[in-house]
């Protein structure tokens, strides 16, 4: 019996070190790096680094000068998170993501930058709102 409970620690502790990411809670969680209260279900941005550790931001800039920082640069991310413009309250890969910068959208902090799921979707907000296409590289460069 003994031997069963010492072979169930590490897989217990395995277990307890979740690195999933987790829905972003508007009213509660605050901006990791500019401390401000999650408000709007368009922007958001979450971390989640391979030990399971969670940072939340209210805008992408937020969480790129978070990455950009000594603090930031000493993490490994397992998820890098940006919220879904068109479906609000959803997180999508930050990587695949589809940026457009553009004065029209009064983000959070600023940034004037929406993520979109898929590039056609954001063709048609290009025309109606204008602004730049933004991928991921280019987005990370924007705010250093």
């Amino acid at each position: 019996m003994k031997r069963i409970l010492i072979a169930l620690i590490p897989i217990l502790i395995l277990m307890a070190c979740n690195a999933d990411p987790r829905p972003i809670v508007l009213g509660q969680d605050a901006c990791h790096h500019c401390k401000m209260t999650l408000m709007d279900p368009k922007f958001g941005a979450e971390l989640v680094t391979e030990k399971g550790k969670i940072f939340i931001f209210d805008d992408v800039n937020c969480m790129l000068g978070y990455m950009d920082s000594e603090e930031g640069k000493g993490q490994v991310f397992k998820h890098i998170l940006v919220m879904d413009y068109l479906n609000p309250g959803t997180l999508l890969d930050a990587n695949f993501a589809h940026y457009l910068k553009s004065p029209e959208f009064k983000t959070p902090m600023a940034s004037e930058v929406v993520a979109f799921p898929d590039y056609q979707l954001l063709k048609e907000y290009k025309v109606k709102n204008g602004g730049v296409y933004l991928a991921w590289g280019e987005l990370t460069t924007q705010f250093k």
